[in-house]
């Protein structure tokens, strides 16, 4: 008897022992999530507060943090650097991202998805692969960043642009774009917001679709950035408009300008779901 209360108590240990250890990783997910959206709502107050007082000093500094010597920047650097200099020689930084810039200069717009959990900055670096892995701050974080590539230009009008970002479990980053899978959620969002430093804008959805990027067949919708000509334009929109999940009415024609969102999605290993939008100009 007094050895089937030991076994009994021991059984009961080794359970106890077998759920602390299952539930601990469940506890640190739930820690990383609590502390991610306690980062995003920091990010989101300081777009709230803006600091109209570092207008005219930031308006001296290009994106890289270097200061003008003239009215005219120096131009070095790649051709996404370039170009920035430009844009910035002609427009200030809008207030409301001032204080976020000056924070992390990698920073090169918000994006704004109504009736979703996305309200983020979106990043730029040399390293492609860098806001995968770090948050705004640059620390270690297996949230990342929304982020573009290194030859993505959001301030020049072009074909296109592509905004990356994880879809996490818990909804955030681009974890409720999925949400675009049912066309009623379609409806009754079909805009998206999208402002770089420097100007505000939005655009209407015109496809969604979910595609496997491993199929040899699969439409490569990620490497299109500019049309050399309509035939380029025509091929991707085509394309994009045929992978649809549904009709959304939104049309387009050579000289239009692309936004274009992709995360992965539940298909598999190289299942990706993405949003295309054409902007709208006023």
């Amino acid at each position: 008897m007094q050895k089937k209360k030991r076994r009994f108590q021991l059984l009961r240990i080794l359970l106890l022992l077998i759920m602390v250890v299952c539930l601990i990783p469940v506890g640190q997910a739930y820690y990383l999530s609590i502390q991610h959206e306690k980062q995003q709502e920091q990010l989101r107050n300081m777009l709230k507060e803006g600091n109209p007082a570092q207008n005219e000093a930031l308006n001296q500094e290009d994106p890289t943090g270097q200061r003008k010597s003239s009215g005219q920047a120096k131009i070095t650097g790649s051709d996404t650097e370039k170009r920035k200099n430009e844009v910035l020689d002609k427009r200030p930084i809008l207030k409301k991202y001032q204080n976020l810039w000056k924070k992390n200069k990698d920073m090169i717009g918000w994006l704004t998805v109504e009736g979703t959990e996305i309200d983020h900055p979106v990043m730029q670096c040399k390293d492609d692969e860098f806001y995968l892995t770090h948050n705004f701050y640059k620390e270690k974080d297996k949230y990342g960043c929304l982020y573009v590539k290194s030859m993505a230009d959001v301030n020049t009008p072009g074909a296109n642009f592509i905004i990356y970002g994880h879809n996490m479990r818990d909804g955030s980053m681009f974890g409720t774009l999925g949400e675009y899978g049912e066309k009623a959620f379609y409806k009754e969002h079909p805009l998206v917001s999208f402002d770089t430093l420097y100007e505000a804008r939005t655009y209407e959805i015109l496809s969604v679709f979910q595609i496997d990027i491993g199929d040899a067949q699969a439409f490569p919708y990620y490497q299109f950035y500019k049309a050399e000509d309509e035939k380029e334009f025509m091929e991707f929109y085509r394309n994009v408009k045929a992978l649809s999940l549904y009709d959304t009415g939104v049309g387009a024609e050579f000289g239009d300008t692309f936004l274009t969102l992709s995360t992965c999605s539940g298909m598999g290993e190289d299942g990706r779901f993405v949003v295309v939008a054409k902007r709208v100009v006023d």
